[in-house]
């Protein structure tokens, strides 16, 4: 089945992220702590479960059964995580139990901070021991909020180096009645109220110019310093990239739907059926290079729901086995590496 019939909504994208989870052993994950700037009384208690967490997010050993392996393809080393929509994300060879249910995590690009959909639907901050939760903006409810992402950009055009980076928006999808749109919301702003995301052309206020959908956009991922965003619009079946580096500015990089942008924004990933597999492509995001590679050529399973490691050598990819990753070249076959069931996202 392909990709666009599987994830043809936000509400379908919540959906897939709650598939079983494989629990894995636990004890304390690596480089843990909360967020300083947590508001007081933000932090949700957690109620720990037999082999879960303490309150506070205090990782707690759990039973292992023969054979199990502990690590299960997550590491402090290859910094990959796994969020099953569960209370527990897979992380550092152990699992965490954030005390409640994580849905589509996705890390700050400092690696301090988780943003996720919880089980009421709202949008929470905390942690990467699952400490520390602010609930960013409360879900109004006849709604469906999915796939937050970090934009990340320099504090002004002529910043470019890490140390004056700022990440202090948070851009997610928001359906509701049906109507798919993009939404932002300051970090800051705990407890907010988020507003649409508008996409526009280089042109911005030309009328005479097309403009890019303005509904069915979802999928949002972030990367690079310039508040590049790339998103998918479903009846389309179309990959964009928004860049809101000066001026707002969009392109279609053509068919395709959940993007990934590499560390540097330098490149993106995405999805697309062929032969009855979804298959993971890549592409410059340079508008004058357009030419694509097939990182998966010969599937005989579906590649969906790509993430970059921090160094943008490696791409993960959910299977209906677990996870895999394959080079970013395309250099090697993909090669499964876990097999807990959900979305991969790396913490830098």
């Amino acid at each position: 089945m392909s990709v666009r019939n599987r994830f043809g909504t936000a509400a379908a994208i919540a959906l897939m992220t709650t598939v079983g989870a494989v629990l894995l052993s636990a004890c304390g994950p690596e480089n843990s702590g909360s967020d300083p700037t947590a508001a007081p009384g933000g932090t949700a208690s957690a109620t720990s479960a037999p082999g879960g967490t303490a309150p506070g997010g205090t990782a707690r050993p759990s039973s292992t059964a023969p054979g199990t392996k502990e690590v299960n393809g997550t590491s402090a080393a290859n910094h990959l995580t796994i969020s099953t929509g569960t209370r527990t994300v897979a992380m550092n060879g152990t699992t965490v139990d954030f005390g409640t249910a994580v849905r589509d995590l996705a890390w700050s690009p400092d690696g301090k901070r988780a943003a996720f959909v919880n089980g009421d639907g709202d949008l929470v901050l905390a942690g990467p021991d699952g400490s520390g939760k602010v609930t960013l903006a409360r879900n109004p409810g006849g709604e469906t909020w999915s796939h937050p992402t970090w934009q990340h950009a320099a504090t002004s055009p002529g910043d470019l180096p890490e140390s004056a980076a700022r990440f202090d928006t948070v851009v997610f999808s928001a359906a509701k009645g049906g109507v798919l749109r993009l939404e932002k919301i300051a970090t800051k702003n705990v407890g907010g109220t988020p507003e649409v995301l508008t996409p526009h052309n280089s042109e911005g206020g030309n009328e005479n110019m097309p403009q890019p959908p303005q509904t069915g956009n979802t999928w949002s991922n972030a990367g690079g310093r310039r508040g590049e965003i790339a998103y998918a619009n479903t009846p389309a079946g179309e990959v964009y990239l928004y860049d809101d580096y000066i001026r707002p500015a969009t392109r279609d990089l053509g068919k395709g739907s959940q993007p990934a942008l590499s560390p540097d924004g330098e490149h993106i990933v995405f999805v697309r059926a062929v032969s009855g597999h979804d298959h993971l492509f890549s592409r410059s995001t340079q508008s004058d290079q357009k030419a694509e590679k097939d990182l998966t050529p010969a599937a005989t399973t579906d590649y969906t729901e790509p993430a970059w490691s921090p160094d943008g050598r490696t791409i993960a990819a959910r299977t209906p086995d677990g996870v895999s990753t394959v080079p970013a070249d395309g250099s090697a076959a993909p090669a499964p590496v876990s097999t807990v069931k959900g979305l991969p996202a790396y913490r830098p």
